[in-house]
């Protein structure tokens, strides 16, 4: 009987209350605006020392597992060619945690518009930012996206 109790106990225990759930939604929500921030060019270095591993990619068609070095190359490729009037989210961001705390998710639909190599550029695009807890913090470990024809 003990060790039911003690097991019910350590369940309960370990189920994120809804106030544990409201501190994860904000920030995953913070952590989509450093996105955001690092598509204007703030804080991007800070940004890209988060990069972890393994991380999964799925775009246009494809599902790519890139590492920390090549995403910071691309990134910066990508950012040092743009310059944006906008980049913004279109709608609020939707959040979302799963029931253990562990995993998250962002479901974002943004617009941008700008100057890329000389060229003037606008575009939509939804993704999904996925997420997980390690060692208590939360990290990016992949993302879904598209952009709208």
């Amino acid at each position: 009987m003990r060790q039911i109790i003690a097991v019910l106990w350590a369940l309960i225990l370990t189920v994120p209350t809804s106030a544990d759930m409201a501190t994860d939604e904000k920030a995953l929500l913070a952590l989509h605006q450093e996105i955001i921030d690092a598509h204007k060019n703030i804080g991007l270095e800070a940004w890209l020392e988060k990069g972890v591993e393994p991380y999964i990619s799925a775009n246009r068609g494809t599902i790519s597992y890139p590492t920390v070095a090549e995403r910071k190359k691309r990134f910066r490729a990508y950012i040092g060619s743009t310059q944006f009037e906008y980049y913004r989210d279109m709608v609020p961001p939707i959040v979302s945690t799963s029931a253990d705390g562990t995993l998250g998710w962002v479901i974002v639909q943004v617009e941008a518009k700008g100057v890329r190599s000389g060229e003037d550029f606008s575009f939509q695009s939804a993704w999904i930012e996925l997420y997980e807890k390690r060692s208590g913090s939360w990290v990016n470990t992949g993302n879904i996206s598209n952009f709208k024809p």
